[in-house]
């Protein structure tokens, strides 16, 4: 919280140049360190700007192409607008949404989590814990199976875990079993164990789990896809099984060629399904849009059922009107962010720190989500989300994510004492997610007030936009987000900030930080945990590893057709629940 080439079969690639360029005559002013008066007057409001971005966020403005002829859906199959995964489809390999929202329905683990965020018992039959949440005992429910007939056991769970934690495997969610003993002999690229000590199998149906330290949101993590299990076939052939991945949920990947790469992907209803989370409906095709206002389009032409977390900024002025009895816009478990590379020059050191609290300050972030997303998003407090149970949003330092020019000019001209800054300072997104606006309108406000060149920088596609942060070469801010993977400021927190953590691609590591976030792992209750993890978010807003923008709402519209529609905590629809004709 927190990843399709530009050919396919709803744009091809000249239509997508097309697209960029039309967008380009509707660019705002760029700002230059001359727009700034020896008296510091601006000769650019920014109101002004944001007027000129209303162009093209405006109802009716949008540039969207037409999508081409799409592949035949079945009689009750609910269309889902979505990316292509940047990764194989391997539960402890995905740490994005496009792979991730599609393996939660392909996969069940010990728990699930209800409409508002509450852990419900799912796999698992009871998880109990001693007295200080160090060693876990889970029983599972007999009768359950994969998609291929292999039996779930305890093994499958400890195997998958194990895959997971072992360091020349490589697996992005393997900080998720940083605190199970047994992990520093596993974890390094020289690992002196393959098995994590702390997994241990009584039989079939149980296992134990221990802890290095105290947690007492173990068993609330355990419905992320990181835990889910794998069967036998998920360990001989990789590559394969990345491609038609073998699960246990509610739904399984469609025979045959189930996946078209930037195209869609098909699942359809398991009905041997063990659970009590039953799909209603034949099953889900996953289609893989380059530009987010073509699936608007098809949505309001019924050719898609539901648009997920990403109304376009053309229609948020709209789509309440537009699908009146089928849309929602509620608060959700989300963030947005953009981050600064370590290694981008003038963004290391102190010099780096005082960089980033100046943009930071730059930003009026009220003006943006009233004028650009129409009270659709909210302004950030802090690094997690408001809806979370236990969080305090008054964090000690929040003022840096207040809109103040005057002091963020001043800490730019105290970096630039310890080393003058060169070029341009631009924020790179991925087009196909409706982000052009609001990166323009944040851009030249940071270069109105800073007097420097800024500007947004387009990728075409979400996955090549993760592609170059995942491997290192990004030479730009980049945008970022956090969809909460389960419901607790302790998954913003590991994941994204912690030293080694499985979405902290910026390397931050701090070890005051670190050890805030072990203490509240080792409180006795969310309570108790919440005055820690204040502190602990003191420490990043000094930092700033990454800066906070706001919360988005669940935006949400659906195909006014579908039954049973329900928007979940994490600003989803509960697909298994909706039933269509």
């Amino acid at each position: 919280m927190h990843r399709p080439v530009a050919s396919g079969p709803f744009h091809t690639r000249q239509k997508l140049r097309r697209k960029l360029r039309q967008r380009e005559k509707f660019r705002a002013p760029k700002l230059h360190a001359t727009t700034l008066s020896e008296k510091g007057k601006f000769t650019l409001h920014v109101r002004q700007i944001l007027a000129a971005l209303l162009v093209i966020a405006l109802p009716g403005s949008a540039l969207a192409a037409c999508s081409t002829d799409q592949q035949q859906v079945g009689a009750g199959f609910i269309v889902v607008q979505n990316s292509e995964p940047q990764s194989p489809l391997y539960t402890t390999d995905t740490n994005e949404t496009g792979g991730g929202d599609i393996l939660r329905m392909l996969y069940s683990g010990l728990v699930r989590y209800d409409t508002d965020g509450s852990m419900i018992l799912d796999h698992a039959a009871e998880i109990k814990p001693n007295e200080d949440s160090t060693h876990f005992d889970i029983t599972l429910k007999p009768g359950w199976t994969f998609h291929n007939g292999e039996p779930v056991t305890a093994q499958s769970y400890i195997d998958a875990w194990n895959y997971a934690a072992y360091g020349p495997n490589l697996q992005k969610q393997q900080s998720f079993f940083a605190n199970v003993q047994g992990f520093d002999a596993v974890s390094g690229e020289k690992a002196t164990e393959k098995t994590l000590s702390g997994l241990k199998k009584v039989d079939d149906l149980k296992f134990t789990v221990d802890l290095t330290t105290p947690d007492s949101s173990f068993p609330l993590s355990l419905g992320y896809v990181a835990f889910m299990p794998l069967p036998k076939a998920a360990f001989e052939d990789k590559k394969a099984f990345g491609e038609h991945p073998i699960g246990n949920g509610p739904y399984k990947m469609a025979e045959g060629r189930a996946w078209l790469h930037n195209n869609q992907l098909t699942v359809v209803r398991n009905d041997d399904f063990a659970g009590e989370h039953k799909a209603r409906n034949n099953g889900l095709v996953y289609r893989f849009y380059s530009d987010v206002d073509t699936a608007y389009a098809d949505l309001q032409a019924g050719r898609l059922d539901t648009l997920p977390r990403t109304i376009p900024p053309t229609a948020l002025a709209s789509f309440e009107t537009d699908f009146p009895d089928s849309s929602a816009n509620v608060p959700t478990s989300s963030s947005q962010y953009f981050a600064i590379p370590r290694n981008l020059p003038g963004f290391s050191g102190e010099e780096g720190k005082l960089r980033r609290q100046a943009i930071s300050m730059a930003i009026d972030r009220k003006l943006i989500t009233e004028k650009i997303f129409f009270d659709t998003r909210t302004p950030a407090r802090e690094f997690s989300s408001l809806t979370l149970g236990d969080l305090d949003p008054n964090v000690p330092g929040q003022e840096v994510l207040e809109y103040n020019p005057k002091k963020a000019r001043q800490l730019w001209a105290e970096a630039n004492k310890i080393a003058p800054f060169t070029g341009s300072f631009d924020i790179a997104y991925n087009a196909d997610g409706g982000h052009q606006q609001w990166v323009e309108a944040v851009t030249n406000m940071i270069g109105e007030t800073l007097g420097i060149d800024s500007h947004g920088k387009a990728y075409p596609t979400f996955k090549q936009l993760r592609d170059e942060i995942s491997n290192e070469t990004i030479t730009s801010g980049y945008r970022t987000g956090w969809a909460a993977d389960y419901p607790s400021v302790a998954n913003y927190m590991l994941p994204q900030f912690v030293t080694g953590g499985s979405s902290n691609d910026n390397h931050y590591s701090n070890p005051e930080f670190d050890k805030l976030i072990q203490e509240a792992a080792s409180a006795k209750s969310a309570e108790d945990a919440k005055p820690i993890y204040v502190k602990a978010q003191s420490v990043l807003m000094e930092d700033l590893p990454a800066i906070p923008l706001w919360y988005p709402n669940a935006s949400v519209a659906w195909n006014p057709k579908l039954r049973n529609a329900v928007v979940m905590w994490d600003g989803i629809l509960d697909y298994p629940m909706i039933e269509k004709d």
